[in-house]
C-alpha cells in the first residue's frame, strides 16, 4: 500500500514538474563585431537566416539618445559593456576600449547569473581577453568576485602561435579557434549561458571597408555562427535543454567607406539581432536596441534581477509580454514631458528620485508621482514643484520597468 501511495505521488510530483519547469533553458549569445545591417541583409547567410527562421530577426541600434543624456559612442568595447550592462555608457562608464573605469554597480549579466539561488553555469569564448577580465570583471571585489566557469580567451596575446599576418589574418584564425571551441564546449559541457565574441569583422571593415574582402570574411563569420548554432541543435536534439540563441553586432560603420565608426551617424548606430526565439511585437514592430539583449536573456532564463539594479536598466525585453518601450523625457523650463510606446493597456506608474546614490553603490528613494493608463502615452511632470538638477523617473508597468533621466 505504502510503494502504491508513493508511486502515485511520484507521478503527480513528475508531471507537475514537467508542466511547469519544461525543459532546461540555456542561452548564448555571439557578437559579431562591426557588421552594419545592410552588409549582413545583402550576404548571404544560411545560419543567421536559420536562426531567425525559428524566432525573428530585426534591425537594432546603438548609442544611446543622439545628443540626450544617453548618447553612447558606437565603439566596440562601449557597445559590448551596453549590451551586458543593459545601460548606456552615462551609467556604465566605459567610453572607449582602454576600459579604464567601469562602473561596475551596473550590474552585467554574468553577475546577475552568479547571484542566483540556483548555481547557473557560464562561459566566454572570446578574442579579446578584456572581454572577461575587464567588462565582466571576473574576481574583481566590486564587479562581484564572480567566476566563469569555461573560457577561453587570450589568444591575442599569443604571439609565438598567432603571429601578425598580412591584413592582420592571425585574428580570424582566433576567431576560428574560439568559435571551434565554443562549439566543443556547448555540445560536451552545456554551460546556462555562454557568450561568444568574434573579432575579425571589424578589422576587415577597418582595412577594407565596404567591399568584396568584406563580404568574403563575412561569409567565413557566417561558418563559425553556423559552428555554434549546429552545437545548439546538438544539444536540443540530445538532451532535454532548450536553447536561446541570439546573434548580433556591435555597431555599423560609416557610409562614406565603410571602415570608421564611433559616431552618431545612422549607419554607425545601425545594427541588427536574429534569434531562435519567438519574439514579442516590440522586435517585430519596434527598433529594438543592444541594451535589450540581456534583458530579454534575463527573461528567457528566469533570472531574478534587484529591484535597484532592474530600476536602472535601459532595455525592455523582445520576448514574451511587455508594457511600454522607447521611454522618452524632454525638460523645458519647468516642465517635463514623458513619453513611451504603449504595449498593453495595464497603468503605468511613474516615480522619481533626485538623487543618483546607485551610481557609487548607495541607495535611491524613489517617490511615486502619478499613474497614467499606458494607452495615454504620456505624462506630464511639473518641475517647477521639484528643483533639482538630475531627475531620474523609474516607469513600471504591468510586464517591465523602464527608466528615463531628465536635466
Amino acid at each position: 500500500m505504502k510503494t502504491k501511495i508513493f508511486f502515485i505521488v511520484f507521478m503527480i510530483y513528475s508531471i507537475f514538474s514537467i508542466d511547469t519547469y519544461g525543459k532546461k533553458h540555456k542561452s548564448v549569445f555571439i557578437i559579431v563585431d562591426g557588421i552594419p545591417a545592410d552588409v549582413v541583409e545583402r550576404v548571404n547567410t544560411p545560419a543567421i537566416d536559420e536562426i531567425a527562421a525559428r524566432g525573428g530577426y530585426s534591425r537594432a541600434y546603438m548609442g544611446g539618445e543622439v545628443n540626450g543624456i544617453t548618447q553612447t559612442p558606437t565603439i566596440s568595447a562601449v557597445c559590448y559593456n551596453s549590451l551586458l550592462t543593459s545601460t548606456w555608457v552615462n551609467k556604465h562608464n566605459v567610453w572607449n576600449n582602454s576600459v579604464t573605469d567601469p562602473n561596475y554597480h551596473y550590474w552585467n549579466i554574468f553577475r546577475i547569473a552568479k547571484s542566483q539561488k540556483k548555481n547557473y553555469t557560464t562561459a566566454v569564448f572570446s578574442s579579446w581577453e578584456d572581454n572577461r577580465t575587464k567588462l565582466i570583471g571576473e574576481s574583481k571585489a566590486d564587479a562581484g568576485n564572480i567566476k566563469v566557469d569555461f573560457f577561453l580567451d587570450g589568444l591575442e596575446l599569443d604571439k609565438q602561435n598567432y603571429p601578425k599576418e598580412e591584413n592582420s589574418l592571425q585574428i580570424f584564425r582566433i576567431d576560428e579557434k574560439i568559435s571551434e571551441a565554443a562549439a566543443v564546449c556547448i555540445r560536451e559541457d552545456a554551460p546556462d549561458m555562454m557568450w561568444v565574441y568574434l573579432w575579425y569583422m571589424d578589422t576587415a571593415g577597418h582595412l577594407f571597408g565596404d567591399s568584396d574582402y568584406f563580404d568574403e570574411y563575412l561569409g567565413y563569420a557566417e561558418n563559425q555562427v553556423a559552428r555554434i548554432w549546429e552545437a545548439v541543435k546538438y544539444r536540443e536534439k540530445q538532451h532535454d535543454e532548450e536553447w536561446m540563441i541570439v546573434v548580433t553586432t556591435d555597431h555599423g560603420r560609416k557610409a562614406s567607406d565603410g571602415k570608421g565608426h564611433g559616431g552618431q551617424s545612422e549607419r554607425e548606430r545601425s545594427t541588427w539581432i536574429s534569434t531562435n526565439v519567438k519574439p514579442n511585437d516590440y522586435f517585430v514592430h519596434g527598433l529594438p536596441a543592444i541594451t535589450d539583449i540581456a534583458v530579454s536573456i534575463s527573461r528567457f532564463m528566469d533570472f531574478s534581477i534587484p529591484k535597484d539594479v532592474q530600476y536602472e536598466q535601459e532595455g525592455a525585453p523582445f520576448i514574451g509580454k511587455i508594457s511600454i518601450a522607447n521611454v522618452k523625457a524632454l525638460k523645458t523650463v519647468d516642465k517635463i514631458n514623458i513619453t513611451w510606446d504603449n504595449y498593453d493597456n495595464s497603468p503605468v506608474e511613474i516615480y522619481l528620485s533626485v538623487a543618483n546614490n546607485f551610481k557609487d553603490g548607495g541607495k535611491d528613494e524613489w517617490k511615486k508621482v502619478g499613474t497614467v493608463k499606458a494607452g495615454q502615452k504620456k505624462f506630464v511632470f511639473d518641475a517647477s514643484a521639484q528643483q533639482s538638477e538630475l531627475y531620474k523617473f523609474s516607469l513600471r508597468g504591468k510586464h517591465n520597468m523602464l527608466p528615463v533621466w531628465a536635466k
